[in-house]
């Protein structure tokens, strides 16, 4: 047998190696980071509904002291207005309209994150959708050294299937492996591309909140 072929025969195997070593130190790397901050350091906030901004602005008076991520939640117009009458200085609130789905949630900020070394955060989200984003927490947030204390917002919506899950975990994984979460492939934002191109300011940045879950 060649050299060669010898290669390719090893290739997958060493792949599957590397791989399954680089998502097995995750939990590591969340641990030491859980110990070395145990408190949480943020408010970040998924959008997808009015109630995850008003229970993020509930629980930003109860720690003065945190800044507020909102990552494609409601419009500025709604938003800024909402947080100034709960007393909460636009100083702390960062609005951000990058993601398009739960994965780039989490993609679109974690090097912020890093930028200003906070390694642990207040994930607000709904219960519905709570266990999947702290799966996409666990494997974006973690393997960049950050971990999360999930608050669940009860609402009417019924529990998500596995199948979201599972394919954003998959996403979540080529992230780390590669840097890029195929987003453009994701269906809401061609329905998003064929009409934004004659939306402006607020009106543009509304339909894109619309887009997130």
């Amino acid at each position: 047998m060649s050299k060669k072929a010898i290669f390719l025969k090893w290739l997958p195997r060493i792949v599957l190696l590397l791989l399954i070593f680089r998502l097995g130190v995750i939990p590591i790397q969340i641990t030491i980071i859980q110990y070395q901050t145990p408190n949480p350091q943020a408010i970040f906030v998924l959008g997808g509904g009015r109630e995850r901004e008003q229970a993020a602005a509930k629980l930003a008076q109860a720690y003065p002291q945190f800044p507020i991520w909102i990552s494609s939640g409601s419009p500025p117009d709604w938003t800024k207005p909402y947080f100034q009458e709960a007393g909460i200085s636009l100083s702390r609130l960062h609005l951000d309209y990058c993601a398009v789905d739960t994965v780039t949630n989490f993609t679109c900020l974690v090097n912020q994150f890093n930028q200003r070394h906070i390694q642990h955060v207040y994930l607000l989200t709904s219960n519905s959708h709570l266990p999947r984003a702290q799966v996409i927490g666990f494997f974006v947030f973690g393997s960049r050294n950050i971990t999360i204390t999930p608050i669940g917002i009860s609402t009417s919506t019924a529990p998500e299937p596995w199948f979201p899950t599972l394919r954003d975990s998959l996403r979540s994984i080529v992230w780390i492996l590669t840097g890029r979460t195929f987003f453009r492939f994701h269906p809401r934002v061609h329905e998003r591309s064929s009409r934004d191109h004659l939306l402006t300011g607020s009106e543009s940045v509304r339909n894109l909140a619309t887009l997130v879950q």
